[in-house]
């Protein structure tokens, strides 16, 4: 059930860029000369929230699961007794 959550996460956090590019392609924000409807811009705002908060899930998710970041320290040895 797990990677399923992972992968759920990453679907629904790429699914808004593409939204975002849509936005970009029709027109509604140009940035040569820059124009944008309120539309445009309050929308962008809101598929760019929404991918940030699943992909940051989708990190947390990975980082535990051990599949990003930092490698697990190898255990230390016991310090020997002294007689």
């Amino acid at each position: 059930m797990r990677p399923m959550i992972l992968v759920l996460c990453l679907v629904l956090g790429i699914v808004p860029l593409a939204g975002v590019a849509w936005i970009f392609i029709s027109g509604m924000i140009t940035l040569s000369p820059f124009s944008a409807t309120v539309d445009g811009l309050f929308m962008t705002l809101i598929l760019l929230t929404l991918s940030a908060c699943f992909l940051l899930n989708a990190f947390w998710e990975a980082r535990d699961k051990g599949l990003i970041g930092k490698k697990a320290a190898p255990a230390k040895a016991p310090a020997p007794k002294a007689s």
